[in-house]
């Protein structure tokens, strides 16, 4: 092995015991910031604490799984903003936007698979240095491992948080973003699009002229 090889796998994140234990710190108090914003608002948004139990999930989801959130009670939603944002208790079958009802397993199998790439390619295809991509990553991890929790304990992920509440898309009757999500679903988007925007830049700089053998996403940094 050369010198120049032998440098280059000393700077890769996954050889770094502190890039490590910052990694995962982050993608620890990520997920409990999900988690307990999930739990705080099935606690407090409706008028009585909802408790959600897994036999009940299940035995519904087994009858007709868009009826699981006859376990909420009725409820208003807590206005936060206006048209802007409002919290309001949705129980989810499936994945984001409510895609793929009663596929739990496929969901709990892909999301297994997700979270072991993306740490690999966190120890393996990034260096120390490459603190943005690592908070990405971190976001997405966090995000995976918080929408897991709930599809294995609950049998269906918990949400609260509605954007643009009572925006209408112009001509119709139809609201423009009927969707709940979760704090998770927020991680997973923030974290996608960080590591997206990292590989494009990265494909770019490969494509310029004349830096195709400059650098390569192993000694690449996020400080420019």
């Amino acid at each position: 092995m050369s010198d120049d090889q032998k440098a280059k796998q000393a700077t890769r994140a996954g050889r770094s015991a502190r890039t490590w234990i910052v990694f995962l710190t982050l993608t620890a108090l990520l997920t409990a910031a999900d988690l307990v914003t999930k739990h705080l608002s099935f606690e407090h948004v409706a008028d009585v604490p909802v408790s959600i139990e897994k036999d009940d999930v299940l035995e519904l989801m087994a009858a007709q799984p868009n009826a699981i959130n006859a376990l909420i009670p009725r409820h208003d939603p807590v206005v936060v903003a206006p048209y802007v944002l409002e919290f309001k208790l949705v129980l989810n079958p499936g994945a984001v936007f409510g895609t793929g009802s009663g596929n739990r397993w496929f969901f709990v199998g892909f999301t297994i698979v997700a979270l072991i790439v993306a740490v690999f390619m966190f120890a393996r295809a990034t260096t120390t240095r490459q603190w943005l991509t690592h908070t990405g990553i971190a976001l997405i991890v966090s995000g995976g491992i918080g929408n897991l929790y709930d599809r294995i304990v609950f049998a269906c992920v918990r949400d609260f948080i509605h954007p643009l509440p009572g925006v209408m898309i112009p001509g119709t009757t139809r609201e423009l973003w009927p969707y709940v999500s979760n704090v998770a679903d927020a991680f997973l988007l923030i974290g996608i699009a960080i590591v997206m925007v990292k590989v494009w830049r990265h494909e770019r700089e490969v494509a310029k002229p004349g830096k195709g053998d400059a650098k390569t996403i192993e000694d690449q940094s996020d400080s420019g």
